[in-house]
């Protein structure tokens, strides 16, 4: 198991309202730790990074503003694994210096910890985690600034039918929590329109079955959910075995080593996100990403910096508990810069605030095209 133990010291607080982000002075003595736990390192960190840089942009924000309001954050690194995550989670939740916690970033690791943390009494708040079954098993701990896969999913059947106009779907998954969720919510969206389906395993590198059955089918459009670590060997053999079907993948992809393991053949793909486009950020977000990291924000990077932000106004406003923070998120009512931020009782922020963007790779970036609107 990998475990980063960074730690990144930060204070005071950063606001942000009507879209925008401002800093307010705060006095006093406040502040707490935060554990942060995801992909940082393997095959899929790249759908993660953007969004763990996001958390750092806002401590490092929340230092300048409020130096009498110590926070740390300290990282730990799951790879995306949830038996990695599983002990992390115990460490965490005995460790009782900790007082919220940001993540998952995926969908089996934070099913897998959602317990753990809920028993501790922490409260979670996920930039990325999409899995629908997430915030429908009553847990009290898990929240999510970004929308889940019931949204996306209902996006992405919109899109072939309405974009790709296609009439035979064939539709793969990975057997993960998130892979085969996204994929039961295209396959109820399309009814008959699909026309054959397969699964693969992590860690898969020959296709060959799955292409040939594939071939079978002769579907329009390929739809997969899954991660890069599958998808980019997965479409790579495909292209190479002949298979010309449009190619639709879902913010598990919406990562810069997909196209880059792909190679040449990934021009043209699609991918599904219920997140912004770096120019669609509040405030100065996205120009103070820019200055810090050198690019624009990647994937989930405004709901990274969303997800830190909601837990910084909770200790500037004297939370120290892991039950004052939880309380706190709980009733949290405030814009942040991804979309404004308020959670339904079961922990999913409002379905009303949540868009769903399609993005095509170009050859060397992923390209906005249109945010996708749900009839």
């Amino acid at each position: 198991m990998g475990i980063a133990a960074a730690l990144f010291a930060a204070a005071g607080c950063q606001d942000s309202g009507g879209g925008g982000n401002s800093n307010n002075a705060s006095g006093g003595d406040c502040g707490g730790k935060i554990a942060v736990f995801g992909a940082f390192t393997g095959p899929n960190a790249g759908l993660v990074i953007p969004s763990l840089n996001g958390a750092k942009l806002a401590l490092e924000q929340f230092t300048a503003a409020n130096p009498n309001c110590k926070v740390t954050m300290q990282e730990f690194d799951t790879q995306g694994n949830a038996d990695q995550a599983t002990p992390i989670a115990n460490q965490v939740a005995q460790d009782k210096s900790f007082t919220a916690v940001i993540g998952g970033f995926f969908s089996g690791e934070s099913k897998a910890t959602m317990p753990i943390y809920q028993a501790a009494g922490l409260v979670m708040v996920a930039p990325s985690a999409t899995a629908t079954e997430l915030t429908q098993a009553g847990n009290k701990s898990f929240h999510r600034v970004v929308g889940n896969d019931g949204t996306q999913g209902a996006a992405a059947v919109q899109y072939i039918k309405n974009t790709f106009k296609a009439q035979k779907v064939f539709v793969i998954d990975d057997g993960t929590p998130y892979g085969v969720g996204i994929i039961d919510e295209v396959k109820k969206g399309l009814g008959p329109v699909v026309v054959g389906s397969d699964k693969v395993q992590t860690d898969q590198t020959n296709f060959d079955a799955t292409i040939s059955k594939i071939k079978s089918a002769a579907p329009e459009v390929m739809a997969y959910g899954g991660y890069t670590n599958e998808a980019a060997p997965f479409l790579k053999q495909a292209r190479a075995a002949g298979v010309t079907a449009k190619f639709l993948g879902f913010d598990g992809l919406y990562d810069p080593a997909f196209p880059k393991g792909v190679g040449p053949a990934a021009k043209g793909a699609i991918v599904t996100c219920p997140c912004l486009p770096a120019a669609e950020a509040g405030g100065t977000f996205t120009a103070d990403f820019t200055k810090k990291y050198g690019e624009a924000p990647g994937s989930y990077g405004a709901e990274g910096f969303d997800a830190a932000q909601i837990l910084l106004d909770g200790y500037k406003a004297g939370k120290k508990s892991r039950e004052d923070l939880l309380a706190w998120v709980n009733a949290y009512d405030k814009q942040g810069v991804s979309k404004y931020l308020k959670f339904d009782p079961t922990g999913d922020v409002d379905k009303s605030k949540v868009v769903v963007w399609s993005y095509e790779w170009d050859g060397s970036a992923f390209k906005p095209q249109a945010e996708i609107k749900l009839s």
